[in-house]
C-alpha cells in the first residue's frame, strides 16, 4: 500500500499535477481575497468627503500625469487605424464613404479602450503595486494599523476611486485624439476631406459603440486599480518581492483587461 502511494506521488510530480493544483488554489484564493478587498474598499467610500485630498492626489497621478502618454499612444493608434482601413478598403472603391466610420468604430470600441488600458496598467497598476508593496515590506502598513488607521481606507480606496473616475476620462480623450489622427492621415494620404470623414462617422456610427467603450473603461480602471492594490498588500520578500509584485501587477491587470474586453464585446455585439 505504501509503495502504491509512493508511485502515485511520483506520477503526480512527474506530470506536475501537484504544482498545477497549487497554482489553481492560489488563483482562486487570490480571487477571493481581491473580492474581499474590493468590498472593504467600496465600504470605505462613505469616508470620501473626509479623504478627498487623498483621492484628488491619486486622480492627478492617474489622470493628469498620464495625459502625455495617452496623447502619444492615441495619436499613433489613430494613424495606424487609418492606414489599415485604407488598405482594407482598396478593393471597395473610394474610401470616402467608409473610412471615417471604419476607423471611428474601431477606435471607440476597441483600440482606444484597450491600448489606453494596457498602457495605464503598466504605468498606474504597476505603480500602485510597487508603492503599496514597498510600504508592506518596510512595515509601514503595520505602523498604520498600530496608529488605528485603516490601510484599505487610506491606501486602497483613493486609488480605486481614482482609477474608476479617471480611466473613462482618459479613454474619451484618447477617442478624440485617435479619431483626429485618423482624419489627418486620411486627408493627407488618401484625399479624404474632413467633411466626408465626419459625414461617414455620423452616418454609420451607433450609440452602442460609444457605450461599449465607456463600459470597458470603467471595468479596466476598476480591475487595474484593484489588482495593483491586492498585489501590493500581498507583497513579501523585501526589494526582490517588490520587483516581482510590480511585474505581477502588470501581467494580471493586462490579462484582466483582455478578459473584460471580450466579455463586454460579447454583451454589446453578439
Amino acid at each position: 500500500m505504501a509503495s502504491f502511494k509512493k508511485i502515485i506521488v511520483l506520477i503526480a510530480e512527474f506530470f506536475f499535477i501537484d504544482k498545477f493544483g497549487k497554482k489553481v488554489l492560489t488563483f482562486f484564493s487570490g480571487m477571493g481575497e481581491s473580492i474581499i478587498l474590493f468590498y472593504f474598499a467600496v465600504k470605505n467610500l462613505r469616508y470620501v468627503h473626509r479623504d478627498r485630498k487623498l483621492v484628488l492626489e491619486q486622480m492627478v497621478i492617474v489622470g493628469f500625469n498620464s495625459i502625455p502618454l495617452v496623447i502619444v499612444s492615441a495619436t499613433f493608434a489613430g494613424m495606424v487605424s487609418a492606414v489599415q482601413a485604407g488598405y482594407q478598403l482598396q478593393g471597395f472603391g473610394s474610401p470616402n464613404m467608409f473610412l471615417g466610420s471604419a476607423t471611428a468604430r474601431a477606435i471607440t470600441t476597441e483600440l482606444a479602450p484597450v491600448l489606453t488600458g494596457l498602457v495605464l496598467s503598466g504605468r498606474f497598476g504597476a505603480s500602485i503595486a510597487a508603492e503599496i508593496g514597498t510600504m508592506k515590506v518596510t512595515e509601514q502598513i503595520d505602523a498604520l494599523e498600530t496608529l488605528a488607521i485603516d490601510p484599505i481606507r487610506y491606501l486602497a480606496t483613493p486609488r480605486l476611486l481614482a482609477g474608476i473616475i479617471m480611466m473613462p476620462l482618459l479613454i474619451v480623450i484618447a477617442d478624440f485624439i485617435a479619431i483626429g489622427g485618423s482624419m489627418f492621415i486620411g486627408y493627407i494620404s488618401m484625399d479624404v476631406a474632413p467633411q466626408a470623414f465626419f459625414a461617414s462617422v455620423q452616418r454609420f456610427m451607433e450609440v452602442r459603440d460609444l457605450m461599449a467603450g465607456i463600459v470597458k473603461a470603467f471595468l479596466f480602471g476598476t480591475s487595474t486599480a484593484l489588482i495593483g492594490c491586492y498585489v501590493g498588500f500581498s507583497t513579501e520578500g523585501g526589494a526582490e518581492g517588490v520587483g516581482q509584485a510590480t511585474i505581477r501587477a502588470f501581467v494580471l491587470s493586462s490579462a484582466a483587461i483582455l478578459v473584460n474586453d471580450y466579455v463586454v464585446a460579447s454583451i454589446f455585439f453578439l
